[in-house]
């Protein structure tokens, strides 16, 4: 039976998302004027929309699926979908019309084909994972063009001995380099290394006798023999050497031919490469080859020091080792797959960061370069990705959103969703990708699939009819974020020659080192002060500058190109701030001592540590944003509230974001040079009643009061928008609506009357229930004052972080994530107990009068009351945990022992009944200026 797209009358008050022709520009256009932005945030365009991640498992789809799934998506306000191809869920059944069509099979690009022509039909983009699951590789693949790495083998040599064992070679292996040194297994001396011989055809190595006991070093060229994740039935295969342009090419040829061709002569918007994670790729066949080329030297004798490290001439081959493998997995990879995207006509999304060894700089090389990750005061990729669209002059920056959002699988609400979306647009995100939307079978039973472990915003959820209200809040910022250009005060010089001088076979990531050179204690210091990040690296300053930040802070640092150095200092000379933090860089990244390349540091201002830094930027500059308390703040405002600031040429943009559990009221001075400005909720573009003081040069000051997670924009100019002035209000009861309530389980047909509102957990009949509940009431108004509000009251803070703390991967034996497993994320979520569990819809004497679904749980109602008689309606809504709860564990194991063990569930020992409907006081409030 086809599932029907699921409305709710609230869409009509939805305004501002008229569907545009299916046209997507990747760049900003004219920059609009300041009374068109305040349009644009009543009525956004169509391209800001949130897309989606949309899983196709097996691949089992049909076709009346994905069109009703696509006019669920546009119905939804979102604005497009990423076609990504993963595992099964299912084993094949004729009689219920489920078959994992092949991958790549002509039935299946046929069904890629039937997608992206409706889509296109109903004003979506669609945009094509450029694989199955992830990284990149799969049948096509051999062994030969699989990911490789550096396999040592040590062998003790006793005293006296004349030959060493050799290794057995695995298939596909290549004995590359042999050295004998002193010492023990584990613990030799990489300076006293002298090469041996390799023999041929033979199962020992001939070496000189010695007195002392030694050890053989055997370097073999090996594979990591990862797998591709997650891969959909046919897509089986090894993960492809990314240093390798013939591996990169094989790929392009046989499967994203295929994919690019099934699309038409209408071609995606973007093809997608996710985060590399190419665990332990550290080698490649031609490394020995391209390494003489670029550095001068040859990398085989040096075998022994790359390995062991410990000396700082190891240091200094570690750091050529990984600057060629940066090179070589941006020419190969990065550009190759860039340059196959634009000769057919369509665009490279690349979530440039991870494994192998890739830059801040290599993101240039992508049209489209994207991040993840909420960790907004610690090192981010999503912050990595931002900064890098801010210095390439890319005015659109996408988001893997969501990821590891409040697991289990279905725990996540509205309100997690604003606590991080919020996050991602104060670190510099206007592209919101969820992740993601689980393509579902009809007939399967509820909630339906969903990916081993990430949000699922499918209309399978029960709160999904709030879903359009939460995308038009989404949308509205979006836009907004993309207008002018950005405007962060501060930009941090990654020591990028730093993290190469620390790599070693198996750990060859920039991002990964970054999370330990870049502290989250660092980070804070800077947010709390009032400014906000970018990051930037010494290639993009030797490229092209600095840009338009006013400070350029040096975080310890022990290595930096002489031309960068010199580069600094010059813009230092012309008014450029520059902060070293704990120690001052001495070497060059060749290892030489600065000092003998003729360069000197003494002039550049040093703190001690971070406790110091806050009064070196105020110095420095003043900072966008000041927070001073109030009586009503709590002591640590500062690491609660975000913003993000961008810069128009007649105005500036201000968004501002409570990132805690907790009410603040601030007093809040923003740096600008205009003499107007207005304050404008985010969640309906209206401009509120507001107070800013103009009096003191270049600063605007007002009251800042926002509830938990709650935001808002700031707009300032040389235009008087005739925005409302704030007067005292004094706020009282008109009615309260706490008690006798109606309400009928719409699914269940079960209607009970409450005279205190009760969670449907505490009554066995509905502990299980997931869906919608309607609460009605009657209530008597002897007149309607001039402004009226509709309040749920409630909600207790949780203990919690809003900083989502990085992923780590599940380690194995050789010290290396396991590809099969996917550990706990880091879930995110908002810590906060809510009085609605978890959004609702209001209707009142028959209007839609708008949604509830995060603090504060108020909404304005004037324009629908009347004198006598009133009549509310409000459609709750709780997540699909409860009825999940109910069902018996799911049997994997007959798609394990057809399919393998693919993916893991995560959590399942969290879905339990949780707290439903509305537990918190209703009033109507009435507003009267004093």
């Amino acid at each position: 039976m086809t599932k029907l797209v699921r409305t709710h009358p609230l869409l009509a008050v939805i305004s501002g998302m008229a569907l545009a022709a299916c046209q997507f520009p990747a760049q900003a256009q004219d920059t609009p004027s300041m009374q068109e932005i305040r349009q644009g945030l009543l009525t956004p365009s169509a391209d800001a929309r949130p897309m989606v991640r949309w899983w196709w498992f097996g691949a089992a789809v049909t076709k009346p699926e994905i069109l009703r799934e696509l006019q669920q998506m546009q119905a939804d306000g979102i604005g497009g979908a990423e076609l990504a191809f993963v595992y099964p869920e299912v084993l094949d059944d004729p009689s219920r019309d489920l078959k994992n069509l092949l991958f790549l099979s002509p039935e299946m690009l046929d069904a890629v084909n039937y997608a992206q022509s409706e889509g296109r039909k109903l004003g979506l983009r669609i945009d094509v994972t450029l694989c199955s699951g992830w990284p990149y590789g799969g049948p096509a693949t051999p062994l030969s063009e699989a990911a490789a790495r550096l396999r040592t083998v040590e062998v003790a040599i006793p005293a006296g001995a004349k030959s060493a064992p050799l290794p057995k070679l695995a298939e596909g292996e290549t004995l590359i380099s042999a050295s004998i040194v002193a010492g023990e297994l584990k613990q030799w001396n990489a300076s006293s290394a002298k090469t041996l011989p390799i023999p041929a055809q033979t199962s020992e190595g001939n070496i000189s006798p010695s007195s002392e006991p030694r050890v053989a070093l055997f370097f073999i060229a090996s594979h990591t023999r990862q797998k591709v994740k997650r891969a959909a039935v046919g897509a089986e295969g090894y993960v492809l050497d990314p240093f390798s342009h013939q591996a990169v090419a094989t790929h392009l040829k046989a499967v994203g031919e295929p994919l690019i061709n099934a699309f038409g002569s209408t071609p995606p918007y973007a093809i997608f490469s996710d985060s590399l994670e190419a665990y332990g790729a550290d080698w490649t066949p031609t490394l020995p080859e391209e390494f003489k080329k670029r550095r001068g030297y040859d990398l085989i004798p040096h075998l022994p020091e790359l390995v062991v490290g410990g000396s700082p001439a190891a240091a200094t081959i570690r750091h050529d080792y990984g600057r060629t493998l940066t090179e070589l997995v941006d020419q190969n990879y990065l550009t190759q797959i860039n340059d196959w995207a634009i000769a057919h006509h369509t665009r490279f999304r690349s979530q440039t960061y991870g494994e192998p060894a890739v830059s801040l700089s290599s993101q240039r090389l992508v049209a489209l370069p994207e991040g993840e990750g909420p960790q907004w005061r610690a090192f981010s990729t999503l912050r990595w990705a931002s900064s890098a669209n801010h210095l390439f002059g890319n005015d659109i920056t996408s988001g893997e959103t969501f990821t590891w959002l409040h697991s289990p699988v279905f725990r996540a609400t509205p309100l997690d969703m604003k606590a991080e979306a919020d996050i991602d647009f104060i670190m510099g995100e206007n592209q919101l990708i969820f992740h993601g939307w689980p393509y579902s079978a009809p007939g399967v039973p509820e909630p339906g699939w969903s990916l081993y472990a990430a949000g699922a915003f499918n209309d399978h959820n029960p709160w999904h009819p709030v879903m359009p209200t939460v995308t038009a809040y989404i949308t509205r910022l979006s836009y907004l974020l993309r207008q002018g250009k950005p405007a962060n005060q501060v930009a941090i010089l990654l020591p990028t020659d730093d993290a190469w001088a620390s790599f070693s076979p198996g750990k060859v990531t920039v991002t990964g080192t970054m999370q330990k050179l870049i502290t989250p204690a660092l980070m804070s210091a800077i947010l709390s002060a009032g400014y906000n990040i970018d990051f930037i690296d010494a290639d993009t300053i030797d490229r092209q500058g600095i840009g338009d930040h006013q400070i350029l802070l040096l975080p310890p640092t022990d290595r930096i190109p002489v031309t960068t150095l010199k580069k600094i200092t010059a813009w230092a000379e012309h008014g450029g701030k520059l902060i070293a933090v704990g120690r001052l860089p001495t070497l060059t990244p060749e290892g030489k001592s600065l000092s003998e390349a003729g360069v000197d540091t003494a002039a550049i201002p040093l703190i001690p540590d971070e406790t110091k830094l806050g009064t070196a930027l105020a110095d420095a500059a003043i900072p966008d944003l000041t927070l001073n308390p109030t009586t009503e703040t709590t002591t640590n405002y500062k690491e609660q509230i975000g913003f993000i600031h961008r810069k128009l040429p007649k105005g500036d943009i201000y968004f501002v974001a409570n990132t805690s559990n907790q009410r603040t009221h601030l007093l809040a001075t923003f740096t600008t040079t205009y003499k107007f400005g207005e304050e404008i909720s985010p969640d309906t573009g209206h401009p509120l009643a507001t107070q800013i003081d103009f009096t003191h040069n270049d600063t605007a000051e007002c009251d800042l009061v926002l509830a938990p997670y709650e935001s808002r924009v700031f707009l300032f100019s040389d235009t008087d928008s005739k925005s409302p002035h704030r007067n005292e209000v004094q706020q009282s009861t008109l009615i309260d609506l706490s008690n006798d309530w109606k309400v009928d389980f719409v699914s269940d047909h079960k209607t009970v009357s409450e005279h205190t509102l009760t969670d449907w957990t505490a009554d066995q009949a509905t502990l299980h229930y997931s869906g919608e509940a309607v609460y009605t009431r009657d209530f008597h108004l002897a007149s309607v004052p001039t402004a009226v509000s509709l309040q749920v009251d409630g909600g207790v803070a949780l203990p919690g972080s809003p900083n989502s703390l990085p992923e780590h991967p599940t380690l194995g034996p050789d010290g290396l994530p396991n590809p099969l497993v996917t550990g706990t994320g880091p879930g995110m979520h908002a810590y906060f107990e809510p009085p609605i569990h978890e959004a609702a819809l209001v209707t009142i004497n028959g209007q839609a009068a708008g949604a509830l679904w995060h603090p504060p749980y108020s909404l304005d109602v004037t324009k629908f009351l009347k004198t006598g008689e009133n009549h509310i309606e409000i459609h709750v809504y709780n997540t699909a945990l409860n009825a999940w709860s109910a069902l018996p564990p799911h049997d994997y194991k007959p798609l394990i022992e057809k399919y393998g063990d693919r993916f893991q569930m995560q959590e399942l020992n969290k879905v339990k009944p949780v707290s439903s409907g509305i537990l918190g006081a209703i009033h109507l409030v009435s507003q009267d200026s004093q």
